[in-house]
């Protein structure tokens, strides 16, 4: 009986046993496929326990991590079908933001300090590299002395404040040729500071000390040739109002160049931010002696 029911049949494995090496239903989607059955041949040793299970003895399905031994996989996770990963554009690593536009703020500094002889010949012999350079530097000294002695040698461009002077004794020339150089500086500052409120305003970045500093740079340079002149000629003299035009018209340009270096705008803007100190230039100095 014992060998009768020991050979009986042409299939002496359990029912458990046949469901467990059938073939897997077939995975439709939507949802977490089916973890494939347990077989003698699909278990691998996992480590941390004797039997490849952790100590509990259940194997590590390879692919597929057991859900209560492993990580809980989430069907709506990216890469699993009907849910893409979508793909990001990075910013440049290499750029880090640092690409200058206008109005974001002053750039760094094109090169170092120009010594004030570099300073001085490079706004008559290259006015656009020396103003782009000196866009973050102040430029006081050389602004003040500048600007003090050609106002201090101004007062000899007029006739009839020159013949006062010359006529005049010692004591009272001086102080009127000192009194006449500070009220320059001042006349200077106060122009520098009109342009460059309108060069902001406009939509410039530059900051106040080189602005200022170079605009009463500019008025006294551009003005020195006609006031050499006019020294020797008078300030009624033909030769001296064509001067005068035209040393006018090359601190426009001057002014133009630097506030659209300075505060990184457009020429018409530059030119707007000069008007009011282009028109004051006009008005104080070139009309008094014309």
């Amino acid at each position: 009986m014992a060998g009768f029911r020991i050979g009986r049949g042409r299939d002496n494995r359990t029912p458990q046993r046949q469901q467990a090496q059938q073939a897997p239903p077939p995975y439709t989607g939507g949802g977490q496929a089916p973890a494939p059955p347990y077989t003698h041949q699909q278990q691998w040793p996992r480590a941390g326990g004797p039997q490849g299970g952790g100590g509990h003895g259940e194997p590590e399905y390879f692919g597929e991590p057991h859900p209560q031994y492993g990580t809980t996989h989430d069907p709506y996770a990216a890469n699993n079908p009907g849910h893409t990963q979508m793909f990001s554009v990075h910013d440049d690593p290499y750029d880090g933001g640092a690409t200058y536009r206008a109005g974001a703020g002053p750039a760094a500094p094109a090169g170092p300090r120009l010594h004030w002889k570099q300073l001085l010949s490079g706004i008559v012999l290259r006015p656009g590299p020396t103003f782009l350079q000196m866009r973050d530097y102040a430029v006081w000294g050389p602004a003040l002395v500048v600007t003090f002695l050609y106002g201090a040698l101004a007062i000899f461009g007029f006739d009839e404040p020159r013949d006062e002077v010359i006529n005049a004794t010692l004591s009272n020339a001086v102080p009127y040729v000192l009194v006449t150089g500070v009220a320059f500086v001042l006349s200077g500052l106060v122009l520098g500071a009109v342009t460059h409120t309108l060069a902001r305003q406009l939509g410039g970045d530059g900051s106040w000390q080189p602005t200022v500093g170079l605009s009463m740079l500019i008025m006294s340079i551009t003005d020195a040739p006609r006031l050499v002149v006019a020294l020797f000629l008078g300030g009624e003299n033909s030769l001296v109002q064509v001067l005068g035009w035209v040393t006018w018209l090359a601190a426009g340009a001057l002014f133009t160049s630097m506030i659209s270096k300075s505060h990184d705008l457009p020429w018409p803007k530059a030119l707007g931010a000069s008007a009011i100190q282009m028109i004051a230039l006009l008005s104080i100095i070139k009309l008094g002696t014309i």
